[in-house]
């Protein structure tokens, strides 16, 4: 019965395309038109897009697979996403559209210097290419996963990268940000309607609480620890002020009234599809006890009738795809904003930036997927990443609320001194041992001790205080 839930796939792959064919003159013009939505973006999409840069294969797949031993308090990663985007939303989004800037790396060198700029583009670079690659494997992971006898891992990844790069390079952020709305809809539906069909299958809730194992925490929300909890709405809140991806979607907003309502809205989505992914894991533990599990959600998935499965496999491939697409689209952002208009080419007409983002989206498209193939330990990158996101996020926010106090070195020695922290604790066992004890095992809370210093530092070390008001 493979071909029920494979046509429902295909059906959604078509129907993306159709509406990115639809709508690709929107983002007709120069680089703002086709890389920021012409700076048009309404709330209404804002929200749905944003939702689907934050609903990932770790949002669903892997909220399941920690649910699976760890029980409902796995769904508080995607509660600490959505409070960072409210958070956003009600202090950051509408200054950020009032900036007029592109990436996060040209706020850098307007305020700081060029080299501000160069480090913050580096980073950011590394950060989003890294996740985009862990899109190609979730995806990949997803269909071999629930199709084993159509899709290999390797096979998976490829059609994953021809739905998200295609509808990237036809149709820009307009094209991510539409097409969101109906992945959004699709993972909904999917995530919900595997809960509810899970639970009904093991007879209730009350029946999955009364079979489980005698030492599974089930739904206790505090079971995995509230010193993990913290530590992920730390990372999270954190991130979603500095990643270039999500920054861009604030960046190409309406007007700062929609930037504002759209990640209000956004965070609001984005809160209960983590729990209700772990419900899945949870019951799974009852359906299919000893499993390894990773294959929690899979393994469920699979047991339900073909329609069913087809449904919640397309939502499950939607995260993925609407998280990948947003991504590339902020990575070709940074490559032409602040590497080739501005260190290249600066003099482009609207065509030119068009073609030239299109080839960026592309190249970043084939460089993503290789590192998709060969590169191992992308999880444990990942992490690396969101830490270093701790200086962005004290350099952007100091900018914006604060531009008394900052001064000229801030930029490029915050963010060095960050990457710097990091190294040392990956290389240096005995720094995450001592503040492991100390009750602060994550590496966040270190490069946030380490950024708050060297910003403290700087602002004795150097009288020059930035520009304001550019």
């Amino acid at each position: 019965m493979n071909w029920i839930p494979l046509s429902i796939v295909c059906c959604y792959i078509v129907l993306l395309y159709v509406i990115t064919w639809l709508t690709r003159r929107l983002s007709r013009g120069g680089m703002i038109a086709y890389l920021l939505a012409g700076r048009n973006l309404p709330f209404w999409v804002i929200a749905p897009l944003l939702t689907g840069l934050a609903i990932g294969g770790a949002s669903t797949i892997g909220v399941a697979e920690r649910a699976y031993s760890a029980g409902l308090s796995a769904g508080w990663y995607n509660a600490a996403w959505a409070a960072g985007a409210l958070l956003v939303g009600l202090v950051a989004a509408h200054r950020y559209r009032k900036l007029e800037i592109t990436t996060l790396p040209e706020l850098f060198e307007k305020h700081y210097n060029v080299s501000g700029r160069v480090v913050g583009v580096i980073g950011q670079l590394i950060l989003q290419l890294v996740i985009t690659s862990l899109q190609y494997v979730a995806g990949g992971a997803i269909l071999s996963s629930l199709l084993p006898d159509i899709f290999s891992f390797q096979t998976g990844m490829l059609v994953t990268a021809i739905a998200f790069v295609g509808i990237t390079l036809i149709g820009g952020f307009w094209a991510a940000g539409l097409t969101n709305i109906i992945n959004v809809t699709l993972i909904y539906a999917g995530v919900i309607l595997g809960a509810v069909m899970a639970v009904g299958k093991v007879g209730g809730l009350g029946e999955i609480v009364a079979q489980l194992p005698m030492d599974h925490p089930g739904f206790d929300l505090g079971a995995i620890g509230w010193g993990l909890v913290i530590a992920w709405f730390v990372v999270m809140c954190t991130t979603v002020f500095s990643v270039q991806s999500i920054a861009q979607v604030s960046f190409a907003a309406r007007d700062s009234r929609a930037a504002r309502k759209g990640f209000i809205v956004g965070g609001l989505m984005i809160l209960p599809v983590g729990f209700i992914s772990a419900v899945i894991g949870v019951a799974a533990a009852v359906m299919h006890p000893g499993i390894i599990p990773t294959e929690a959600l899979p393994r469920t998935v699979l047991s339900l009738s073909p329609v069913v499965a087809g449904i919640i496999l397309a939502g499950l491939w939607a995260a993925d795809v609407s998280t990948a697409s947003a991504l590339l689209v902020g990575s070709a952002t940074l490559v032409v904003g602040d590497l080739i208009k501005r260190f290249a080419v600066p003099d482009l007409t609207e065509k030119q930036e068009r073609l030239i983002s299109r080839m960026s989206v592309l190249v970043l498209s084939v460089l993503t997927y290789l590192m998709a193939v060969s590169i191992s330990g992308i999880l444990k990158t990942l992490l690396i990443g969101l830490t270093l996101t701790t200086a962005y996020t004290l350099v952007t926010l100091m900018t914006i609320f604060w531009p008394q106090v900052c001064r000229r070195s801030h930029a490029t020695a915050t963010l060095l001194v960050a990457m710097a922290a990091l190294a040392v604790w990956l290389i240096f066992p005995a720094v995450s041992a001592f503040f492991a004890g100390l009750g602060l095992p994550h590496p966040i809370y270190f490069c946030w001790i380490t950024s708050l210093l060297t910003f403290a530092v700087v602002c004795v070390v150097d009288k020059r205080r930035i520009q304001v008001g550019l």
